[in-house]
């Protein structure tokens, strides 16, 4: 069953209450099988109507007033696209296109203050997860959500703006040391003209792309975007590198070098095919060697996902889920910063690590919160006048968890085979000591531990 909750972890976000009763029983290809069940794809978005655009003449509204409202009804759509991707990765039965939709949202790292784009980029990413990587390259690489947040609707001949070019090289194919200062130039020429319209339809504004000859890595030509990125994807670094990334984030940090070779080579040689990589790595007798096992410390929202997959519950704020994701470091659709988030120790610290041992207790109501998010006008953008209504009724989460739905799973059950990757190095004795022998305590002091921060 190790190997079970050790593939479900990293292809999902953990074993849900529903597949208790079958885990010890189902074998590891028939596990794979299910994962990659392809079902009907179905689009993320927002209840919150977008504003009026007509000029209404009985709007006494000031400008100010007006652009205040503009930024409120965005700040509710983007908290609504966060909560509702945060809901496919618990509820969604489609765990591995949700993880890997994850994966590619941190590597493709966008954060913009326009909900429509935001909506529009997630579920390209979420439909195209598992994929073709050309296809997801080209589609990121001309929606608006990066266009905008990379500069590129500014690169236009004669003033070409670099920032675009040498993200797509360095963060999302090829990866630095594969390409020179002089290919970041050529790659921005181009990439002139690449832009959209206020719809946020993808446009080749020919006006503004320079026609004149290009050579980039090597190769000579009147390049257009298209090329480059056709060129980028003809290298086998290229291959390398997302092999590389997705074996750093699903695998182990410390990369075993032959392996990703033999994994790129597939990946290259299959056209780029993510369900085929993916499939091979899961499918390795490798991939579940004990040094695999238990070595990476889950994200926040690993964390959060994961025990939300396994404690039935009845959130009545949900708005409060964002500001956990707040204090503990991992914001969805809003990374630091172009190269998404860090990884593995970067994730705690001595405040963060606390909050993460006291969750169970607190979205159980035996504790209260005793954080309070910070001002961070750099994830706000701007945007401070949410931070007041929350803290009001961030003390207490409003959640409620269906335990005797638990005590009946667990009945017949040891907790810890479930709810840890191993339980060889968790003391039992001194778990129970501090729980009445129940199960919901049991399972509040489980998801307490240490342990129960790796996956």
């Amino acid at each position: 069953m190790l190997h079970n909750k050790h593939l479900l972890w990293r292809a999902g976000f953990g074993p849900g209450i529903n597949q208790i009763a079958d885990l010890k029983n189902i074998n590891i290809k028939t596990l794979i099988q299910e994962l990659f069940k392809e079902g009907n794809f179905t689009e993320i978005n927002y209840d919150t109507p977008d504003p009026q655009t007509s000029d209404d003449m009985t709007d006494s509204r000031t400008p100010a007033e007006k652009k205040k409202e503009m930024q409120r009804i965005i700040r509710e759509q983007n908290n609504e696209l966060n909560l509702n991707f945060l809901n496919e990765m618990v509820n969604s039965k489609e765990q591995m296109r949700e993880k890997m939709a994850f994966f590619w949202h941190g590597h493709f790292a966008s954060r913009i203050n326009n909900s429509k784009f935001s909506k529009q980029l997630l579920n390209t990413i979420r439909k195209k997860a598992l994929g073709n990587f050309k296809d997801l390259l080209f589609e990121v690489s001309q929606s608006p959500a990066m266009l905008n947040f990379l500069n590129n609707q500014q690169n236009k001949k004669d003033h070409p703006n670099e920032n675009f070019a040498r993200e797509v090289m360095e963060l999302f194919t090829m990866g630095r040391g594969n390409y020179t200062e002089k290919d970041i130039r050529e790659g921005a020429r181009a990439f002139t003209g690449w832009g959209y319209d206020k719809e946020g339809n993808f446009k080749e504004r020919k006006n503004l792309h320079d026609e004149g000859t290009k050579t980039f890595l090597e190769k000579t030509g009147n390049f257009t975007g298209t090329d480059i990125l056709n060129i980028i994807l003809e290298e086998k670094a290229t291959a390398k590198f997302i092999t590389t990334k997705i074996y750093k984030f699903f695998v182990n940090e410390n990369v075993d070098n032959s392996i990703v070779e033999q994994l790129s080579t597939g990946f290259y040689n299959s056209g780029y095919d993510i369900r085929k990589l993916m499939t091979e790595i899961f499918s390795g007798s490798w991939f579940y060697d004990k040094k695999n096992i238990g070595n990476r410390i889950k994200s926040p929202i690993e964390l959060m996902a994961g025990m939300m997959r396994m404690l039935p519950m009845n959130i009545q704020n949900p708005e409060n889920l964002i500001v956990y994701q707040k204090l503990l470091g991992q914001m969805l659709l809003y990374p630091p910063n172009v190269s998404g988030w860090p990884s593995g120790k970067s994730w705690i610290d001595s405040s963060t690590l606390m909050l993460r041992l006291q969750i169970p207790q607190i979205w159980s109501g035996l504790r209260p919160l005793e954080y309070s998010p910070r001002q961070d006008d750099d994830i706000d953008m701007g945007m401070k006048s949410r931070e007041t209504a929350m803290n009001k009724s961030f003390k207490n989460p409003n959640i409620t968890i269906d335990w005797s739905r638990l005590e009946k799973v667990f009945a017949d059950k040891n907790c810890e085979d479930y709810l840890i990757q191993s339980s060889k190095t968790l003391d039992m004795d001194s778990v129970k000591n501090f729980s009445d022998k129940s199960i919901k305590m049991n399972i509040i002091n489980l998801m307490s531990t240490p342990e129960y921060q790796l996956c």
